[in-house]
């Protein structure tokens, strides 16, 4: 019964992914490799970002996931393979073509990345006075409303970082991510470190600013609830390669032991109890409506 269903996912994906049309694939990533000395982290790993999808990447502890992402905006190459972002050969790129590229996407670094001796106002522009040529006054309102768009109040653009909490340094952090209007949004552990209710805050920040302007986002995290609630698909890698991919209602009925690991155990089983209340409530008011035929 297992199998049945497992293969029927897998008919349903392979249908999915033989119909997505090449303008879709914001990220394109094909037999990558990346060693570090004698450690292989990437063997030919294959995947590709679909266009306004929230795509994650799991894994353990030196599973290559964040190299991955490194490699994604230009911070770090693979060793050979191919990553394509936005139609671009990131491989192929010069130094002007690569700072062009930069500025269609924005990053959310895991620790915030906010320069300690700016206002939370300045940080947030700092991208717009490096890239444009937009007067100082326009450029503050334009981080005033890129700190609005991500929750936080009009006073917290005065304060520095050392003054927000955690909560508010993810979305500052987020804030400056959105500067330029990017078309794609890197987000590494965006809700690590948080309370449960400010990181179910960033949860839906996510999925709106998703729905509101059509972005691809891609994020790393260890957040089973925001992988259940958020992710569209999710890729989790071991061994130098993907070892499944899909949503996780189809991850969760696969057998490979490194994608179990997200599934089984206390948190695992947690994380899944509102996905399963949820079919099982649908089913029971599917079994409970009355019958339209004659008795």
């Amino acid at each position: 019964m297992q199998s049945a269903a497992r293969a029927d996912a897998a008919n349903k994906d392979t249908v999915h992914e033989n119909t997505v049309h090449e303008d879709d694939r914001v990220i394109e990533i094909s037999k990558v490799s990346t060693r570090f000395g004698e450690h292989v982290v990437h063997s030919e790993l294959d995947l590709e970002v679909r266009r306004a999808e929230i795509f994650a990447l799991v894994g353990g502890s030196g599973s290559g996931k964040s190299t991955l992402l490194r490699e994604m905006i230009l911070l770090q190459r693979p060793d050979s393979g191919s990553i394509r972002v936005l139609g671009a050969e990131l491989q192929k790129l010069g130094d002007e073509e690569a700072l062009a590229l930069r500025q269609r996407w924005g990053v959310m670094f895991q620790h915030g990345g906010l320069f300690g001796a700016l206002t939370v106002t300045e940080n947030v522009g700092l991208p717009l006075r490096e890239h444009t040529g937009l007067a100082d006054a326009l450029i503050d309102e334009i981080a005033a409303w890129k700190l609005a768009m991500t929750g936080l109040a009009p006073e917290v653009g005065a304060q520095y970082p050392s003054e927000l909490s955690g909560g508010m340094m993810k979305r500052a952090s987020l804030a400056r991510a959105l500067a330029l209007d990017p078309e794609l949004l890197f987000l590494d552990e965006p809700t690590a470190g948080l309370d449960p209710n400010s990181a179910s805050g960033v949860d839906e920040l996510v999925r709106k600013l998703r729905d509101l302007f059509g972005l691809t986002i891609v994020m790393i995290t260890h957040d089973l609830d925001l992988l259940w609630q958020v992710a569209d698909r999710v890729a989790v890698l071991a061994e130098g390669k993907v070892q499944g991919i899909g949503s996780m209602s189809e991850l969760s009925r696969m057998d490979n032991p490194a994608i179990r690991q997200f599934f089984d155990g206390p948190r695992g089983r947690a994380a899944q109890e509102p996905e399963t209340r949820q079919a099982d409530a649908q089913t029971d008011t599917k079994n409970a409506r009355p019958s339209s035929k004659p008795k």
